[in-house]
């Protein structure tokens, strides 16, 4: 990405060797797969510091994680912003600590959105279950409208 290029930055997260807990990782590879300009979509395990480098070039950041269907019952898609902790503690720490270690790294912080995909089977296993797979297509429709609002407005910092 580079500095003078406006950016949208798509994070899927989650362990895809334990069935839902990789929604995060198929969605952010849909995306991938269709070659959005200026959208840039990583697939990893876990959110660890190098990220910050990526964050602090982005102008636009989506998150995208599972979630146990007792914490979110569906798709949830909601505005972060930093925390007032840089404390990364692997797949159970959260965007915002990425985004306040990008912003005490960086002194800067893109606008960001947190996905969260409801899931039932969180073991062993490369299946997902039918409300993660039905999660998966609500939340590329939420992502790409994020996506189109992103555009739009960076666009208009362009004029």
């Amino acid at each position: 990405m580079s500095k003078n290029s406006k950016t949208i930055l798509v994070i899927g997260y989650g362990n895809d060797l334990r069935s839902d807990d990789a929604v995060g990782q198929k969605v952010a590879n849909a995306i991938a797969s269709e070659e959005l300009p200026h959208v840039k979509s990583l697939c990893v395990h876990q959110l660890t510091p190098e990220l910050a480098a990526f964050l602090a070039t982005a102008d636009l950041a989506i998150f995208i994680d599972a979630c146990y269907t007792s914490v979110c019952e569906n798709v949830r898609v909601q505005a972060i912003a930093p925390t007032n902790s840089t404390a990364i503690g692997g797949h159970t720490g959260d965007p915002r600590s990425l985004l306040a270690l990008t912003q005490a790294l960086y002194n800067r912080v893109p606008n960001a959105w947190w996905v969260t995909i409801p899931g039932t089977n969180f073991e062993l296993g490369d299946r997902l279950s039918p409300i993660a797979e039905r999660g998966i297509q609500v939340a590329l429709e939420q992502i790409y409208h994020l996506i189109k609002l992103g555009k739009v407005e960076l666009c208009m910092k362009l004029e």
